[in-house]
């Protein structure tokens, strides 16, 4: 049995997808297990469990006979204090209960960068390691949701302020979330290549250009929203500016080929828009 965390969210919604479609049992945990996306997991076939990754009793209790675990935080509901001690009592209880592969659901570059939410990963995986815990460190850098999620701003974000900071040049490692399930059930399944490896993940490079093209061919020409900087700030917090400002000139790791090694069929952008199109049209 694996246990998910966030998995109502973006990356543990994918995960529990993909794990109940190769057989496993799956503990979805949640703060919020009354919810409709609670209610989703539990008709696709999960087990959803009430607990906060806070609350360090409450990951005792679900974390009892658990073989895996997939640990994720979101920085900009946790805060980089918040993330850092969510993701240590994430790796503390798996210690204590035994488990015998934790999955880390990790970002950015792998070392410390001063990006808050970069940095508060670099962290996490250290206690990990230190704890001695059988563990895969996934590093997407940009998920492609960023154009078309609302959580994300995309009229403000990635269309105007991203490249206003980064560039509409600057090349970018680009995954699908749901490849992230889809490797996680593919680490669960063979430990034996997986444990110990920090894998950069990336379907795609592209620039923010190229994607806007890209979308203009689809006949979806994506219209930005101006707003200053420091008002997105304000709205968003200072965490992505700082991120897009480090991207304007940091060296990133453009090679597709780690993500390809261990699945070949990671979504290329245009695959990817192409199936987001057409579910946006099926939907309307």
């Amino acid at each position: 049995m694996v246990v998910v965390c966030g998995a109502t969210g973006r990356q543990g919604g994918a995960v529990t997808r993909h794990l109940l479609a190769r057989g496993w049992p799956v503990r979805a945990i949640t703060r919020k297990p009354g919810s409709a996306s609670a209610a989703a997991l539990r008709d696709a076939g999960a087990e959803v469990v009430g607990a906060d990754m806070a609350d360090r009793t409450s990951l005792d209790r679900v974390f009892t006979g658990a073989y895996g675990v997939f640990n994720v935080q979101n920085p900009q509901i946790a805060g980089f204090d918040g993330e850092v001690a969510q993701g240590r009592n994430v790796a503390d209880a798996a210690k204590t209960a035994g488990v015998r592969h934790l999955v880390y659901g990790s970002a950015g570059m792998g070392t410390r960068t001063g990006v808050p939410s970069w940095d508060s990963k670099v962290l996490i995986a250290d206690h990990m390691r230190q704890l001695g815990l059988p563990t895969t460190v996934l590093r997407p850098m940009a998920f492609m949701e960023l154009m078309t999620d609302k959580d994300f701003y995309p009229q403000v974000s990635i269309w105007h302020v991203m490249p206003k900071l980064m560039g509409w040049d600057r090349p970018l490692p680009w995954l699908a979330a749901d490849d992230v399930g889809v490797i996680t059930s593919m680490a669960f399944n063979d430990p034996e290549g997986f444990v110990g490896a920090d894998i950069p993940l990336a379907g795609d490079v592209k620039t923010l250009a190229e994607c806007r093209q890209l979308w203009t061919q689809a006949g979806r020409r994506p219209r930005g929203f101006p707003m200053p900087a420091w008002v997105f700030e304000r709205v968003a917090g200072k965490d992505l500016p700082m991120m897009w400002r480090w991207l304007r000139s940091g060296e990133v790791p453009l090679d597709t080929e780690p993500t390809r090694a261990v699945h070949a069929a990671a979504r290329t952008m245009p695959q990817w828009l192409q199936s987001r199109l057409a579910g946006s049209t099926a939907n309307r």
